[in-house]
């Protein structure tokens, strides 16, 4: 009676876990789902160039979460990040390329189709959750960073012509927001890993379906204009 009874439990418990994951993951579909909509500009203040600090780093913050493009790929990062050993540099490699896209974007070198790109990057990204492919960190990293190239220079365009202090606050906004969106998503997916992996592969291959159709919209808006 006794060992029918810790197997009762552990069942409740392993029950409790897996339906925990599909909360998380089912979660992060869902509202990314809803939130897919064809993007327009990307500004805190409605196009309106920030004038101080306190704009700049607000616009900053703001940029990468109003954009759903962008958001989507950055919680997919922080969910590619957990699955690899020093999946961090993947994160690293996309901040500091963002940064790099948007300085290009402010000395007014031109990159090519910047919106087809972002929306590429999307999907990208959201096959690689769906076929569950584990790539090179490298590879990974090389591929983080050439996106983040673009996605900053599409931040770039919410800063032209602002000056030195609200730049300097616009990109310190936009660094931080990334970081700390993928770095949360990377480890809440680890823990979710530690406790039962293939729950979490599979509900993580639904969050891929989400961030693909993230992407086709994306690509569909930016063909069309």
């Amino acid at each position: 009676m006794f060992m029918m009874f810790k197997s009762f439990q552990r069942f409740c418990q392993d029950f409790s876990l897996q339906n925990n994951n599909r909360v998380f993951f089912l979660g992060i579909s869902l509202l990314l789902l809803l939130m897919a909509q064809p993007a327009t500009a990307h500004h805190a203040f409605g196009g309106r160039i920030p004038k101080n600090f306190f704009e700049g780093f607000l616009s900053g913050l703001a940029h990468p979460i109003i954009g759903i493009d962008h958001f989507a790929f950055i919680l997919s990062i922080g969910l590619i990040a957990a699955s690899i050993v020093g999946g961090i540099w993947i994160i690293v490699g996309f901040l500091g390329a963002a940064m790099l896209g948007t300085a290009i974007h402010l000395m007014s070198f031109n990159l090519p189709v910047p919106e087809v790109a972002i929306a590429l990057s999307v999907i990208t990204i959201g096959i690689l959750l769906v076929l569950k492919k584990q790539l090179p960190l490298a590879v990974l990293i090389s591929l983080a960073s050439v996106a983040g190239l673009f996605h900053g220079y599409a931040y770039g365009e919410s800063i032209m012509g602002a000056g030195m202090m609200p730049l300097i606050s616009y990109l310190a906004g936009f660094t931080l927001i990334q970081l700390g969106i993928a770095g949360a998503t990377m480890k809440l997916a680890q823990s979710f890993q530690q406790t039962l992996e293939t729950s979490k592969y599979s509900l993580i291959k639904y969050s891929g379906f989400a961030v693909v159709a993230i992407g086709v919209i994306a690509l569909s808006s930016a063909i069309t204009g």
